[in-house]
């Protein structure tokens, strides 16, 4: 079920008024329907991964519970690798499975070796990557004595399947989420409101920024060799909103739906592309996955407190795991190894903690250094963009070429474009208006929540009528989110 579905209109409403008028003040009553809201949710993608999910719950809530009355040592270490062979077992049979079968006959091959091996060619579950590192995360913080593993299946179950952030996240820590299905919900309204807004901005991310910027840029980069330079550019920029858009849209809308039924999730963007440097883009990025790297692999491995060569060795490291996280292709590990030589430097000169401040912060425009600082940064990600986009390294390696080959027929023309559902003039001008509310509302845990409150009452309506309308102007297809498939 999307998000920006039919579906999901009538379902979220319906779950909505069972949760607050029929269970209300039941807890147990509102954690059941939670998760069988959860689970229909799910299941409407295909119902048969529901298994898949049941049982990596089942055997986490078993762990966890085991490991809170064992005390020798060796024991719990293997309660620990049970869930994390488990998680990731099921992660890489249905990920990584044929990717490594793929490069292991290659490399055979190419010593002359046939080796006759079968894929399997099996679909991957929506959402795997997001729910495995949420109920791992459980497990490793009740094997360290940081939390307290839960008694209570149905919490505990909730907590795994909650279905506004199931599929694409953020990935939500035990020790935030779990809580909170123990505690009296009590409907604020003004949570809600705040809820509804966080969801039409989200929304306006996704069909209107994310949905229009897809269109051109699959056209480019699904005919790249038809193209200019300038228009891979384009291409490459359009991409960059698109998955900004699409992603952060989808948290945007996860975060307000859960605050419509009294939850509070963590944040998951906090405007990225205003970022001065790389590690200021990666604390901004994608929050939920790049702390969970950092809390359970980056300082396990030593982090930063180690010498130069293990300082460059773990950043290298969560790059790369990172890249690869996000899918079974080379193109995601050098997208991983190309961001990791980008915060190389910052790490090396111990600059990488330098901005840590909102930019220009209580400012209506930046300094110029802080404008060329984002304005560099925002190429790199650019450029790294077009491997994470791109089919495979040859294609990415195509495109870039292209791009800094200046040759005659460099610059985009018109004709570039014919045959798309709006004029790539219209697009710009609504990414012009969307980065100047984003930046407007920069200070705010979304472009919507602080700074257009102090509009008066007649003028803020308007704009959330503006973009209703908007948004519904562009509704009609239902368009995937990108991070479904990781």
């Amino acid at each position: 079920m999307l998000f920006n579905s039919i579906d999901f209109a009538v379902f979220l409403p319906v779950v909505f008024v069972l949760y607050w008028f029929v269970a209300n003040k039941q807890l147990k009553f509102q954690n059941l329907l939670v998760v069988a809201a959860s689970y229909y949710f799910y299941g409407s993608w295909d119902w048969r991964f529901l298994s898949l999910i049941f049982f990596s719950t089942l055997v986490d809530y078993l762990v966890g519970n085991k490991l809170n009355s064992e005390e020798n040592l060796g024991k719990r270490k293997l309660l620990l690798w049970v869930s994390i062979v488990v998680n990731l077992g099921a992660l890489g049979i249905f990920k990584y499975y044929d990717f490594f079968l793929e490069n292991f006959v290659q490399a055979f091959s190419f010593f002359g070796y046939e080796i006759g091996a079968q894929s399997l060619n099996i679909i991957l579950p929506v959402g795997i990557s997001f729910y495995t590192f949420q109920t791992l995360s459980y497990t490793i913080d009740v094997y360290k004595r940081n939390l307290k593993p839960t008694t209570d299946f149905i919490a505990f179950a909730a907590f795994v399947s909650f279905f506004p952030q199931l599929v694409a996240g953020p990935i939500e820590r035990a020790s935030n989420l779990l809580p909170q299905f123990f505690k009296s919900r009590k409907f604020e309204y003004h949570k809600a409101v705040d809820g509804l807004r966080q969801i039409l901005w989200g929304l306006f991310k996704k069909i209107v920024i994310a949905d229009n910027c897809a269109e051109f840029a699959n056209l480019i980069f699904n005919n790249s060799a038809d193209y200019s330079g300038g228009a891979l550019i384009l291409g490459a920029i359009f991409f960059t909103f698109q998955i900004y858009g699409d992603f952060s849209g989808y948290s945007d809308i996860a975060i307000g739906t859960s605050r419509l039924f009294g939850f509070d999730l963590k944040r998951n963007f906090a405007f990225p592309y205003f970022s001065r440097d790389i590690a200021e883009f990666w604390r901004r990025w994608h929050i939920s996955l790049s702390t969970w790297f950092r809390d359970y692999l980056y300082i396990p491995l030593g982090g930063s407190r180690g010498g130069t060569w293990g300082k460059i060795r773990n950043t290298f490291i969560i790059f790369i795991v990172s890249g690869f996280w996000h899918g079974a292709n080379w193109t995601f590990i050098v997208w991983g190894f190309l961001n990791a030589l980008y915060f190389l430097p910052l790490l090396l000169a111990k600059k990488n903690r330098s901005n840590l401040e909102i930019v220009a912060q209580g400012k209506w425009l930046p300094t110029p250094v802080d404008f060329f600082k984002m304005s560099f940064t925002f190429g790199l990600t650019v450029v790294a963009w077009v491997f994470f986009r791109a089919e495979s390294l040859g294609h990415a390696q195509q495109i870039l070429t292209d791009i800094f080959s200046f040759s005659g027929t460099w610059l985009p023309r018109g004709a570039d474009f014919i045959g798309t559902s709006i004029h790539p003039f219209v697009l710009l001008s609504l990414l012009v208006i969307f980065i100047s509310m984003e930046w407007i509302g920069r200070e705010g845990e979304y472009a919507l929540e602080k700074t257009f409150l102090r509009w008066m009452r007649p003028l803020r309506l308007s704009l959330y009528c503006l973009l209703s309308l908007i948004v519904l102007l562009f509704s009609g297809q239902e368009n995937t989110f990108i991070y479904f498939q990781f």
